[in-house]
């Protein structure tokens, strides 16, 4: 008896559906991201995310809830990349220089990543109290405090997420995170070519922004 030859697979059937179930949250937080780079955050949805996975449409809200949770939970991977990129910095620095390491860092991460860096800001767009939103900026806080050497008294699991400060500490702190994430903001967002121009000291705003960062 002849076999029944199977219906030959559609183009594109593979990339619709390239992702086990194992990977898919992280494949659907990729996608985000990519559509987050290309569109803009008006054009992060639910649907758009799982367009470019290539899954269902339902496949963001079982993992993620809603636009909310898919938004949190990236910002809650630039967090923890941004600690990353930090803590780099500062284990190639020498003892003195590690606090303006990690302020390089700091503005090397927001360059590499304007759209998911200024997502991470956008309160009004995440879900704060997300447990693992909650966990990345602890994580990406404790490290920015090393621009100051400052100890934390907290332990890791603690809930403050820059650990136990005195007030000084605490002036100190938002004074120069103010600094750091200004000159990232105006870096990713054009804002200091004219200014690293009009004295010719500067090859470019990046070399200017060093030099601020040399003056912390």
């Amino acid at each position: 008896m002849q076999k029944t030859k199977s219906a030959p697979s559609e183009p594109g059937d593979a990339a619709r559906h390239p992702y086990h179930h194992g990977s898919l949250p992280d494949a659907l937080l990729r996608a985000a991201e990519t559509v987050l780079q290309r569109d803009g955050l008006k054009g992060l949805t639910l649907r758009a995310t799982a367009r470019e996975a290539g899954v269902s449409h339902t496949a963001p809200q079982h993992h993620f809830g809603d636009t909310a949770g898919v938004l949190s939970e990236l910002a809650a991977s630039g967090h923890r990349r941004l600690a990353a990129t930090m803590a780099a910095h500062a284990d190639a620095a020498s003892g003195v220089g590690r606090g303006k390491a990690i302020a390089r860092g700091y503005i090397e991460f927001a360059v590499r990543n304007p759209d998911l860096f200024r997502l991470m800001s956008r309160n009004e767009l995440l879900d704060p109290d997300r447990p693992s939103l909650v966990e990345a900026r602890r994580t990406s806080a404790r490290g920015l405090a090393g621009v100051f050497d400052i100890a934390s008294k907290e332990p890791e699991t603690g809930t403050r997420a820059f650990g136990a400060l005195n007030a000084a500490q605490a002036i100190e702190m938002t004074a120069a995170w103010g600094q750091i994430h200004g000159l990232a903001s105006l870096l990713i967002d054009n804002r200091l070519s004219a200014l690293a121009a009009a004295t010719g000291s500067f090859r470019d705003a990046r070399e200017l922004v060093d030099a601020v960062i040399d003056q912390l």
